[in-house]
């Protein structure tokens, strides 16, 4: 009986302490697009001012990019949001859901989706190119943790994106 309790207390910190597995990564190399760019719009969409502004100072102490206020300006976007992305998310008048994509077409969900956050939440980091909204790199990581930080998934993205990029 002794055993196996201690056995399952291990499990359940064996699981807790090992590295999670990133959803959804694309881990192909960097595109020309984000290796030339020198100039990075930052997109906060989590809705959490602590994540966003540790991975604000993450990408300012990595200074590979001009970091500018104005979308137009940038050579990529960088979004760091809640959501995987999609190209931008609609909501209409009557409710209904949809995403819109690079060319503007709308496409409603069949099942309108008024809550997109997943139990388990997962932050992700998009790097976007504005001209056509191309999905070029993402990675997602875990949010929050005892071990890891609660608000650190951010940084964790930038820095991956920086190992990324370094290959």
């Amino acid at each position: 009986m002794r055993v196996s309790f201690h056995l399952i207390v291990v499990s359940i910190l064996a699981s807790w302490i090992l590295p999670t597995t990133n959803l959804a990564q694309k881990q192909t190399a960097p595109s020309p697009k984000i290796l030339s760019a020198t100039s990075v719009y930052f997109d906060d969409r989590t809705g959490d001012d602590a994540v966003g502004n540790k991975a604000l100072a993450q990408l300012n102490a990595w200074g590979r990019f001009q970091i500018v206020q104005d979308r137009k300006q940038a050579d990529l976007i960088l979004l760091l949001s809640a959501d995987p992305y999609k190209g931008g998310y609609i909501i209409m008048s009557g409710g209904q859901t949809g995403t819109i994509d690079s060319q503007g077409k709308i496409q409603e969900d069949r099942i309108p989706n008024y809550n997109r956050l997943a139990p388990v939440r997962y932050a992700y980091l998009t790097v976007i190119d504005p001209k056509t909204g191309e999905n070029l790199w993402s990675v997602s990581h875990r949010w929050g943790g005892l071990l890891t930080g609660f608000n650190s998934v951010g940084e964790r993205l930038i820095r991956e994106l920086e190992k990324q990029t370094r290959k």
